[in-house]
């Protein structure tokens, strides 16, 4: 398999190829906004970003600045070597779902802690995610979530040929 060649970042980016393994979870003030059929689900300038090498940050917003009213816990169980076992949320507005669309870790692993409860939307099934006032771009694949942005250099693990880096 192709080892992928990192694009040097631009002034003002930073590239996923800097980011650590095993991944980390750092505290970050963007205000982080997510849109579901017209309506915010979560809204937050505490959220943690995780940050892993080759993939951009997954956001993980606080509880408290979630609207739950709209989330329903599934069976649906994953398992992270970092982080732990996730549980998933089902989005439901006004007749529009997306089925397993946000996960959470309640019992994470010891450096992980710091994330305990707070959960990370897939944004591939929302509507809209944004960091400040950037719309994102989902990460490539099915299975990972991090959000894209302006401020990031690539290339982004989770397209066809990544799963190997």
């Amino acid at each position: 398999m192709a080892q992928p060649i990192p694009i040097p970042p631009e002034p003002g980016q930073e590239s996923v190829w800097d980011y650590p393994r095993p991944a980390r979870w750092e505290d970050t003030p963007k205000r982080i906004k997510v849109v579901f059929n017209g309506v915010v689900l979560a809204e937050t300038q505490r959220a943690k970003r995780v940050l892993e090498t080759s993939h951009p940050p997954s956001y993980y917003i606080p509880p408290d600045d979630i609207a739950f009213a709209y989330l329903r816990q599934t069976s649906h169980r994953t398992f992270c070597e970092w982080k732990g076992v996730a549980s998933y949320y089902t989005v439901s507005v006004n007749g529009k779902e997306a089925t397993n669309a946000v996960w959470c870790f309640s019992s994470p692993t010891p450096n992980f802690i710091p994330i305990k409860d707070y959960c990370c939307f897939y944004a591939r099934y929302m509507d809209a995610c944004y960091v400040n006032d950037e719309l994102i771009t989902p990460q490539p694949g099915e299975f990972y979530g991090g959000w894209i942005t302006k401020d990031l250099a690539g290339p982004f693990k989770g397209g066809p040929g990544t799963m190997g880096w």
